[in-house]
């Protein structure tokens, strides 16, 4: 008899059909549907069905017996009977009875009244925006500071935690092959000879000169005064991350053949 085959399925807590409890004290929840996920590279649709779900989402509120839909990285539908296409979309199916759904990253300028119109709003289960969120028993998700309370001392009790479309944390344990956090401390920098991103990127009003070297370090010229700012970068995607030798942390964007850095587009000199 494997693990998962303790129990009857039943979580004696609530009385509802939410797993089935393993001999660690976790829940095997929905295994069917993790693989389906995972494996899903044709773009299927994914959608999480019978839920309450505290969109967070001023217009739409909190909802009960819902579904969330979304393909990819992008939620495209909210509310009650979507399921009811699922099979003609050829969606894979997660059956969220007795759960809750709630957003994995809070827009907390929204709801302290910082932002003017809803189309503003980031972070809410609302089409058109990133299914970042939580799957928790109801009963530990009353509201959306619970569910991520939940997260952070009661892993074991989420059964999903979804990033971009792509679980995370699934069952209460990681996912295999999700992405992991960087190392604590400074990382070292790659050799970047022969990078088309090396060289001297120069300002359109020819003040600001920002010099990358092969060894990851900057050095600006501003207004013709040398060495005004140097130190450390780092190059991630489209993504730099500048650690000025003074201490400070400072960001760019590789946009097309420009460099976006503190106001000022850059071009290679």
């Amino acid at each position: 008899m494997s693990i998962t085959d303790i129990d009857t399925g039943t979580d004696t807590d609530t009385g509802t059909d939410s797993g089935t409890r393993t001999g660690t004290g976790t829940v095997s929840w929905n295994p069917e549907a993790l693989d389906e996920i995972l494996s899903n590279d044709e773009g299927r649709p994914v959608l999480f069905t019978n839920a309450r779900i505290l969109t967070m989402d001023p217009l739409i509120g909190t909802m009960t017996g819902a579904d969330l839909l979304f393909v990819g990285s992008l939620v495209v539908g909210v509310g009650p009977a979507i399921v009811t296409a699922a099979q003609d979309d050829n969606a894979i199916v997660v059956d969220c009875t007795g759960m809750t759904l709630a957003p994995a990253v809070v827009d907390t300028v929204a709801l302290a009244g910082g932002r003017g119109h809803r189309s503003e709003y980031v972070a809410t289960l609302t089409p058109g925006n990133t299914p970042d969120f939580l799957v928790v028993p109801d009963e530990l998700a009353a509201d959306v500071p619970s569910a991520v309370a939940t997260l952070m001392t009661r892993r074991e009790q989420v059964r999903a935690l979804v990033a971009a479309g792509r679980p995370v944390l699934w069952a209460g344990t990681g996912v295999p092959g999700r992405a992991t956090a960087p190392e604590a401390g400074i990382p070292a920098a790659p050799d970047l000879t022969g990078s088309p991103r090396i060289g001297v990127w120069i300002d359109r009003h020819d003040f600001l000169h920002q010099e990358l070297t092969a060894d990851g370090r900057y050095d600006e010229t501003r207004g013709g005064r040398p060495h005004a700012y140097q130190g450390r970068y780092w190059i991630d995607g489209d993504r730099i991350d500048y650690l000025d030798d003074l201490g400070f942390w400072a960001y760019g964007e590789f946009q097309g053949d420009e460099l976006h850095h503190a106001g000022y587009v850059m071009k290679l000199g």
